[in-house]
């Protein structure tokens, strides 16, 4: 892996720059109809279901969650809140005090993505995703 990093780490980048797009596209398409924190609640969702589908499947591949599909989404869906609201107040706190243009929200998305990475990795590879026990 580049940087020796690990595998689940690396996908877990890779997933996160995704959502970022599908973030930004997101809040870009809703923004000017709900305004500017609930176009960004709907982009956060979407982001975190892309990741979801990602990490599940690439990323943390080999480590399953236990229960089944939707339980492991809520789950999933209760761990991101933890970054979220790192994510959603980096992004609010930014967009309240600077300008709000396209270009400004895609920043301040980049800044609340970058802040909630550590939280996010850290509840999805001990809690949701552990790495099997070895005996």
């Amino acid at each position: 892996m580049p940087f020796g990093i690990s595998r689940s780490f690396f996908w877990f980048l890779v997933a996160g720059g995704l959502a970022f797009l599908v973030d930004v596209g997101v809040l870009t398409l809703l923004r000017d109809v709900l305004g500017v924190y609930a176009a960004r609640a709907v982009s956060f969702w979407l982001a975190a279901t892309t990741t979801w589908l990602i990490n599940r499947n690439i990323s943390f591949a080999g480590r399953h969650a236990s229960g089944g599909l939707w339980p492991e989404y809520l789950r999933y869906l209760g761990l991101m809140l933890g970054g979220g609201a790192v994510n959603l107040a980096v992004y609010s706190l930014l967009a309240w005090a600077l300008p709000q243009g396209p270009w400004w929200l895609m920043l301040y998305v980049a800044a609340g993505t970058v802040a909630g990475l550590a939280v996010n990795y850290l509840g999805l590879s001990r809690l949701l995703y552990r790495a099997p026990q070895k005996d």
